[in-house]
């Protein structure tokens, strides 16, 4: 893969992540405000953001398991620390839900 290739991939990843880590904001927002049912749906958004960011991830993993030199660069890191902190976001407004479940 190229450089460009390689840029253009890490964009999209922070893309997608950036795009779930709205929507998980916004099911934070929801859950302070008790509409769980809405919450859901957007985490469930989140979650189909973020198989989009790790699909294009996932490109790369295959093109250097195939034996292709993957350099990578700045914007490469940036946008795994993205799909990884958004990740771990979701999962912790996953475990908020059900606090929040259970104090309502």
């Amino acid at each position: 893969m190229d450089k460009e290739q390689i840029q253009a991939v890490a964009f999209e990843i922070i893309l997608h992540s950036g795009d779930a880590r709205t929507v998980v904001h916004e099911a934070f927002k929801l859950m302070r405000e008790g509409n769980e049912k809405t919450a859901i749906e957007k985490l469930e958004d989140a979650n189909n953001k973020l198989t989009q960011a790790h699909k294009a991830q996932t490109q790369l993993l295959q093109s250097y398991a195939g034996g292709e030199e993957v350099n990578v660069d700045i914007i490469m890191v940036h946008a795994q620390d993205h799909l990884m902190t958004t990740m771990t976001l979701r999962e912790v407004a996953l475990e908020m839900l059900e606090l929040y479940k259970r104090i309502n």
